[in-house]
């Protein structure tokens, strides 16, 4: 055997065996792990929670994240305040505000044009008997 000096019988000694502290044993997505030494110079496991991804517009064809709201799990938006999942516009925490503008502006114009319709058809009457 050969010998081993103390420097190296320290850092030997130190390494230590980490093994997963919850039930599942596979390297899957939801059992990411960091290694942490604590305090007390132990070594152990933490769970690193899954990336939350931004809410985004429910509008069909846009995708854009909505402003103003932070990036929650689902877990988590069940526990937060309504205020931290709402702005405060119409479609706040739904639509993102260009959204709400096309569709504010569209349903301008169509009512416009509803009124321009009723006004040629009421000069459309007045015609004949002139």
């Amino acid at each position: 055997a050969l010998p081993i000096s103390r420097a190296w019988s320290r850092v030997l000694s130190m390494v230590q065996r980490v093994t997963y502290r919850r039930r599942k044993s596979f390297a899957t997505k939801s059992n990411v792990v960091r290694k942490v030494r604590t305090p007390g110079g132990k070594l152990t496991l933490q769970y690193v929670g899954k990336q939350a991804k931004r809410t985004g517009c429910g509008e069909s064809g846009c995708d854009r994240p909505l402003s103003g709201i932070k990036a929650h799990r689902p877990q988590e938006l069940k526990r937060i305040s309504k205020r931290q999942k709402t702005v405060s516009r119409p479609y706040g925490g739904a639509k993102c505000g260009k959204c709400v503008r096309t569709r504010i502006i569209r349903a301008f114009l169509i009512e416009e044009q509803k009124i321009v319709k009723k006004v040629l058809k009421a000069q459309t009457a007045e015609q004949p008997k002139k």
